[in-house]
């Protein structure tokens, strides 16, 4: 792991005191995390496909995005299962894509008019360097807790189709 602002070295060293200072400790690491509540990507697309014509969306940024039912899923299924593996494990949605490829997936599931044009990050410039790739290897996770993970594109419909119902 090799942070490449201060908040990615704030985050590593916020995993290493916990296992430091209680070594039995489990550290679950995500990315991209979504859900039908609070603030986040999904909600923020389904609102801008309803007001905008057209949006830009960066497309040289690739990850894997969690829906946050998933990762607690996974959560209470890693404390059911297991008290003796301890250390930091990474867990995701199955599968890389860019925002761009996020945002239209949204786009067709929700079956949107709104035309979603690719852009460079450096044309939303923000205060925290952002890595281009922060895609994270959830192999460990995997086969310790014998997790099995559903494709992003799978729990983006599940994610979907709870808005749609509320």
């Amino acid at each position: 792991m090799s942070p490449i602002n201060v908040y990615g070295a704030s985050k590593l060293r916020g995993a290493e005191l916990v296992l430091n200072n209680d070594p039995s400790s489990i550290v679950i690491r995500t990315s991209w995390v979504y859900s039908s509540y609070g603030n986040n990507f999904v909600k923020t697309m389904l609102r801008l496909m309803k007001e905008r014509d057209e949006v830009n969306v960066v497309d040289n940024q690739f990850g894997s995005p969690t829906y946050a039912y998933d990762l607690a899923s996974a959560i209470m299924d890693v404390i059911d299962k297991d008290d003796e593996h301890t250390g930091i494990y990474n867990y995701c949605n199955e599968g890389i894509t860019t925002w761009y490829e996020f945002a239209r997936a949204i786009k067709k599931i929700t079956k949107s008019e709104c035309k979603i044009h690719p852009v460079p990050a450096s044309q939303y410039p923000t205060p925290a360097k952002r890595p281009g790739y922060s895609v994270l290897d959830t192999r460990k996770i995997k086969e310790t807790f014998g997790l099995k993970i559903a494709k992003w594109k799978d729990a983006l419909q599940r994610c979907l189709a709870l808005i749609e119902e509320n």
